[in-house]
């Protein structure tokens, strides 16, 4: 990095530190400075002590030396105690702005960005930094040591200055220690910048295997893989995988240990001859009796505490030079943009419900991906009309669904509501016009009711008449605390484990709930049986009513009440018509998989072996 872009860095994090938590900072501050400045106190009034008792002064004298420095100190500690406490309290609000940072860029960022996953190893990456100890934490903690080190090095040079103006130190003894501070700070330089530099292609170097490391703690440490773990006798698999990584951690640290401690070295063997030179000196100026007794503990303290402090900055300096690169690492997660166009329109509120959809010549490749999921695809339905779009695993059904509620947006072609390109549509508008149930939903461990309704203020009579829709009456009744009941145990001990099948329905249920113009349904009941699944289809027909309904199932007898069915194959509509258009079509890729699916159940029922 070039001067320039160390010094915006920089800014940038002085800014950010701020705006995470203003008082935190301060206070960081505040607490490094007194705490370094306050041990100078005891070594200047030490001195005076010795002094005065050596030249036989007053006792009143040494009386009142030794009652400042007690004083002083005890005043300054008091009030650290109360800054350090201030300081740990705004520590968590540290923790907690910075770590809903990451959950408000998720937010803010297009569909696309967060399915990336490039984007998800950055976002893995400077988490893990921050966990070690790098970037903005890194930061905070150079704040705090970089203070002290100022703070320390101004009092030392203070308290040494007079040292230089000793008529009894030869000048060639004052010029050799000054040259001994400097040659010890230059290789400390050095030195800082080839250990830095090696810590830094460390920790690149090993971003796959802590990774690949999480992950098996992630799986070990989740209750719901504990089944698969036990009945697939899986834990020595998995510990013998953890140790192999360990192992070859520990190997690539001991090497890079290694190679940073040849570098420190020098800069050692250079510090403890200084040390040395430095009580030489002063030894042979109190023996021609141009210092005190006192003042000899005084320099001796400072000026190895000077040599020490000065030592510990340049280390500090070079490596928050060096954190730049993972503070710019940092900034640029936070810096990728929405590409996604907002628009301005107000969706048209209807009356009538007539909303129509149009896909006009649409192809979508999937970012950083040469093949095309989608190609080419024109298709028109109104609102009313029930849309099922079957087809084989990764003919583009999904994808179809995601573009259509404007998660991505086409790479060539356009979709049109009512004429008008989605893009040009309010996007938040735009989303509220569609309830979606997709085949890997999600649901909270949150209370039913604040599940159903995705708030936590809920009409409890809705969400019942929704749950009731959803054929999920009778599970209800059983729960302990209705639509109070919380779901799964993460938040709460006694909260519900609910089936697969159950999750679904109370996916189903929140759509219902939304009330939006589109219902899109992308295999939400997956986890039921044909007979269940059909017999939920047929009810959630009456139930949307006017509304737009698109299905998307691979069991093709489930979308027999659909008025236009659209076959998908290798990411292109092959056929499109009714059930009994499709199934009159020999020769048709429809008509192929419903004789798959129809000769299966008849072996089935026959008791033939399958």
């Amino acid at each position: 990095m070039t001067f320039r872009e160390h010094l915006q860095v920089f800014r940038r994090a002085a800014k950010y530190t701020f705006s995470v938590n203003r008082k935190y900072t301060l206070l960081l501050i505040a607490n490094a400075f007194l705490s370094s400045a306050v041990g100078y106190v005891p070594i200047y009034f030490s001195a005076r002590v010795i002094d005065s008792l050596i030249a036989k002064a007053p006792v009143s004298s040494a009386i009142l030396y030794a009652a400042l420095t007690v004083g002083i100190v005890f005043a300054v500690d008091l009030l650290n105690t109360y800054i350090s406490s201030e300081k740990d309290a705004a520590y968590s609000a540290v923790w907690r702005n910075e770590d809903w940072a990451y959950s408000e860029k998720a937010m803010q960022m297009a569909y696309g960005s967060i399915e990336d996953p490039q984007i998800a190893r950055l976002r893995y990456r400077i988490r893990l930094e921050s966990q070690t100890g790098q970037n903005l934490f890194f930061l905070y903690q150079h704040i705090e040591r970089f203070t002290g080190q100022v703070t320390k090095i101004a009092a030392s040079a203070a308290l040494t200055a007079s040292f230089f103006t000793i008529s009894s130190v030869p000048v060639g003894s004052k010029l050799l220690i000054a040259a001994g501070i400097g040659i010890t700070l230059t290789m400390q330089i050095w030195a800082s910048k080839r250990t830095n530099a090696l810590t830094r292609d460390f920790n690149a170097a090993s971003v796959d295997m802590n990774v690949i490391g999480e992950h098996f703690n992630d799986y070990i440490e989740d209750y719901g893989a504990g089944k698969d773990i036990r009945l697939y006798d899986m834990g020595d698999f998995l510990g013998d995988s953890i140790l192999s990584l360990d192992r070859a951690y520990w190997e690539r640290s001991l090497k890079n240990a290694r190679q940073k401690a040849a570098w420190t070295l020098p800069v050692t063997v250079l510090n403890t001859a200084l040390k040395f030179g430095v009580y030489a000196v002063l030894i042979y100026a109190a023996l021609q009796g141009g210092i005190t007794t006192g003042s000899i503990a005084r320099y001796v303290t400072c000026i190895m505490l000077l040599v020490e402090t000065l030592l510990q900055a340049v280390g500090t300096v070079q490596a928050a030079l060096d954190n730049n690169h993972y503070l710019e690492r940092y900034f640029s997660y936070f810096d990728i943009p929405n590409k996604m166009y907002q628009g301005s329109l107000t969706v048209e509120k209807r009356d009538d419900n007539e909303y129509d959809i149009e896909f006009r010549n649409v192809s979508f490749r999937y970012p950083n991906t040469e093949a095309y999921a989608l190609k080419n695809i024109s298709l028109k339905f109104r609102v009313g009309e029930r849309l099922a779009i079957v087809g084989m695993n990764g003919s583009g059904k999904t994808t179809f669904i995601k573009l259509l509620c404007r998660l991505y947006d086409p790479t060539e072609g356009e979709i049109l509501l009512n004429g008008v390109n989605i893009q040009k549509y309010d996007y938040d508008e735009y989303l509220s016009v569609f309830s979606v149930v997709f085949q890997d939903f999600s649901l909270f461990s949150l209370k039913l009711g604040e599940v159903v309704a995705s708030g936590r203020d809920f009409a409890e009579d809705r969400v019942r008449e929704c749950l009731q829709k959803a054929n999920f009456g009778d599970r209800l009744d059983a729960m302990p605390d209705g639509v109070h009941t919380y779901l799964y145990k993460r938040y709460d001990p006694s909260g519900t484990e609910i089936s697969g099948g159950e999750a679904q329905k109370i996916a189903l249920a929140r759509a219902l709930y939304k009330d939006a113009p589109f219902i899109l349904l992308d295999e939400p009941t997956a986890a039921l049986d044909p007979v269940s699944e059909y017999e939920v289809y047929s009810d959630f027909n009456a139930i949307a009513g006017d509304k737009t309904t698109v299905y998307i199932s691979h069991r093709l007898a489930s979308c027999r009440f659909c008025d236009k069915i659209a076959v998908f194959h290798e990411g292109r509509i092959v056929q499109t018509g009714t059930h009994e258009e499709l199934l009159a079509d020999e020769t048709g890729k429809y008509h192929e998989l419903w004789t798959a699916q129809a000769q299966y159940y008849a072996v089935k029922r026959t008791g033939n072996p399958l």
